[in-house]
């Protein structure tokens, strides 16, 4: 498999600048995630690396040939549609041995290719039905199989579980997952789902606006986000996010005190923010500031407790059998370990 790189990549539609400057290299076999909200840039860049757009500036790379003029058929890559994109005239291994067909492959080999592509993806017993006779599911497993089936360079897959039900998609997306691990392959995969971006990807590109804002394996960009924007985004709840200030060599952020003060060369000079993430808020009955409880969200072997302390709403993730009621009292803390410090002009991580 070949490795896609792209080399200060901008996109302008008009007036409108999508892609910023983007500075990205996946290696061969890898499995990247490009995730962020919706205008981020990432489905443009795909489009870009599939030659379906027109770089503004900059280079896009495959296998270490530049491939920003050539276009799509030249490029060697699949890509797999949000929508599927199956032609409803067309049986099921027709639509996978579409490209086959217009590549004037043998009849026999593309049959074989068919076949084969088919088992990979599960759907071989689906081969002569037509796409409306398909649930969403097996119409995904269809684009899929078309996708494999033409052995591409790279794989570019634009949200392509976001149509089906929530326990479709955590099915389907395991047996993504499993499908890369077992083939191989370069795949790119855009998605607004952050669940999904650490779930699937060796490495995840989180964008905004058309910049990226940090690139990493799925423990780093959760657990050091490289900005607020980051840290916001990625987890959900979103993390907790607070003022900080330095009183007597400790860290006051909200109800939290971090005494002594972590890393106080960095903060003396700067006005600084302290991020905590609900599950390393701890809510104990003895231990830290008094808190307000004012909402209990139960998601099965977890509780979500929204608090309110020292006038700051704040979000705690706890265990379903440790659950306080709303209005409750109870008292909230947090180890200096597990802070996350952002400047607060800038927004970008203080190390």
């Amino acid at each position: 498999m070949a490795g896609l790189a792209f080399v200060g990549v901008r996109k302008d539609y008009g007036e409108i600048r999508a892609i910023r400057g983007l500075d990205l290299d996946v290696a061969p076999d890898e499995l990247i995630v490009l995730v962020g909200p919706s205008g981020s840039g990432k489905s443009t860049a795909l489009r870009l690396a599939a030659g379906l757009e027109d770089v503004t500036e900059g280079s896009i790379s495959i296998g270490g040939r530049d491939v920003t003029q050539v276009p799509p058929a030249g490029r060697n890559v699949s890509m797999v549609f949000q929508n599927y994109a199956l032609f409803p005239h067309l049986t099921v291994a027709e639509n996978i041995g579409f490209g086959l067909r217009a590549r004037r492959v043998p009849r026999t080999e593309t049959r074989a290719r068919i076949e084969s592509a088919a088992a990979v993806v599960g759907c071989s017993e689906l081969l002569e039905r037509a796409p409306a006779e398909l649930s969403g599911g097996e119409r995904q497993r269809v684009a899929l199989a078309r996708a494999l089936v033409r052995e591409p360079d790279v794989f570019l897959l634009d949200e392509p579980l976001s149509n089906l039900d929530a326990q479709l998609r955590v099915s389907m997306r395991a047996e993504l997952k499993e499908l890369h691990q077992r083939v191989g392959g370069t795949m790119v995969y855009v998605t607004h789902d952050q669940v999904e971006a650490l779930t699937l990807g060796n490495r995840v590109a989180v964008l905004r606006e058309g910049k990226l804002q940090q690139l990493g394996t799925p423990d780093e960009v959760y657990g050091r986000p490289a900005n607020r924007f980051v840290a916001c985004f990625i987890g959900s709840p979103a993390m907790n996010i607070f003022a900080g200030r330095l009183e007597e060599g400790a860290v006051r952020a909200g109800p939290f005190v971090f005494s002594p003060a972590p890393r106080n060369g960095l903060l003396e000079e700067q006005r600084f923010e302290v991020g905590i993430r609900p599950e390393h808020v701890q809510v104990t009955a003895s231990e830290g500031m008094p808190a307000t409880v004012n909402v209990v969200e139960v998601a099965g072997s977890e509780t979500f407790v929204h608090l309110v302390a020292e006038g700051e709403a704040l979000i705690a993730r706890v265990p379903s059998q440790a659950r306080p009621s709303p209005g409750d009292t109870v008292r909230v803390r947090a180890e200096s370990d597990h802070a996350n410090f952002f400047d607060a002009v800038s927004g970008e991580r203080l190390a």
